[in-house]
């Protein structure tokens, strides 16, 4: 049996599912165009309000008005970091400005260029999603549990990670040709995946990376500098440890409900991305708070992600009054992040240990 939702062979797809989504695309066929003012905007907000609550929470002393500023410094950073996602999917030559702007307020500062998040491409690849070559995805729903907690660990050491990559693994991989391609393969990925190694295309940026890479060590050269020499208590550098691991936690987290994560390894089609894709219901504005930049969609953002975040709730709504209420999109469809985690949660209680795959080299 096959069917828009379904194929005979796992990560084949049929004409039906072709005529289906190229139905969908003819619905939102205005959602596609980028509004740069809308990103500018957006991220210039986001670090107007992050950065000055960031430096109330590192003031020295413990107060009330300094968890609030924790709080707060934490969400809007989470979102002016969540641009990287839209990079990702630009292209070195769209908006390249806003581009070089976000490296230079957000990247480099929180020493996550976008060039490690570059391999995002990979996760969308229909021969890659789901298997060992996506970076970006686990089978968590798929059993043990522990490999829920065994991911959830990761947040505490990305930042320690981080500045060994930046520190050491910078100036290190310059000694050498193979060591820089080393670097770059294994130790520059923004991924989930422990076991991910990426492909360096022949047109990669690589003039361009290096310049970020060499920003990035000048900026923990400088955050340990300046405690080395007594400008600011040592303190502070563990609460920039803390700000930095609620940050990544956030994404952490939010992560947990992008998709379903019970495929083992399999190929899977572009209609069965989406089905093992997730949206959020919930709150609007709680929602918008932990799911920023429309990663609430995530499931139209599979099908089709070349719609820019600021046009997905307008597509959403487009199709929830279109299609069938059986139609493959609806199935995406979780009232709210505890009951996308339940899922997830009784999918890895059922489900037996999968293949190790996401632990050996793509």
């Amino acid at each position: 049996m096959t069917g828009p939702g379904r194929t005979a062979i796992p990560g084949q797809a049929t004409a039906q599912q072709h005529a289906w989504i190229a139905r969908m695309r003819g619905l939102i066929a205005d959602c596609f165009q980028r509004n740069p003012a809308i990103y500018w905007l957006d991220l210039l907000a986001c670090v107007a309000i992050g950065y000055p609550a960031a430096m109330i929470y590192l003031a020295p002393g413990i107060s009330f008005m300094q968890g609030v500023a924790f709080v707060v410094a934490g969400l809007a950073l989470f979102r002016a970091g969540t641009f990287i996602h839209e990079i990702a999917h630009m292209g070195k030559d769209t908006m390249r400005t806003f581009q070089v702007a976000w490296n230079l307020l957000c990247g480099v500062p929180m020493l996550m260029p976008s060039f490690l998040y570059d391999c995002h491409i990979d996760h969308h690849a229909i021969p890659h999603y789901g298997t060992r070559r996506d970076g970006e995805y686990l089978p968590l729903g798929a059993g043990p549990v522990r490999r829920i907690f065994a991911y959830l660990a990761q947040i505490l050491v990305i930042p320690l990670l981080a500045v060994i990559r930046f520190l050491i693994l910078t100036p290190v991989s310059f000694l050498h040709p193979k060591l820089r391609r080393l670097v770059l393969e294994r130790f520059s990925s923004y991924v989930m995946n422990p076991g991910y190694r990426r492909r360096l295309p022949p047109s990669a940026p690589k003039r361009w990376w290096a310049v970020l890479e060499v920003l990035c060590f000048l900026r923990v050269c400088a955050m340990l500098g300046v405690g080395a020499l007594g400008v600011y208590p040592w303190t502070r550098l563990l609460a920039l440890y803390a700000l930095a691991c609620y940050v990544i936690g956030l994404n952490w987290v939010r992560n947990l409900v992008a998709h379903t994560y019970q495929n083992t390894g399999q190929p899977m089609s572009h209609l069965e991305q989406l089905t093992d894709s997730i949206t959020i219901e919930g709150v609007p504005v709680l929602t918008e708070l932990f799911f920023p930049l429309g990663l609430r969609y995530h499931a139209l953002h599979h099908l089709f992600p070349g719609i820019p975040y600021h046009n997905l709730g307008r597509a959403h709504r487009r199709l929830m009054r279109s299609l069938p209420p059986d139609s493959p999109y609806h199935r995406t469809l979780r009232p709210g992040f505890w009951a996308a985690v339940r899922e997830l949660w009784r999918n890895a209680r059922r489900g037996s240990a999968a293949p190790p795959w996401h632990l050996q080299a793509a």
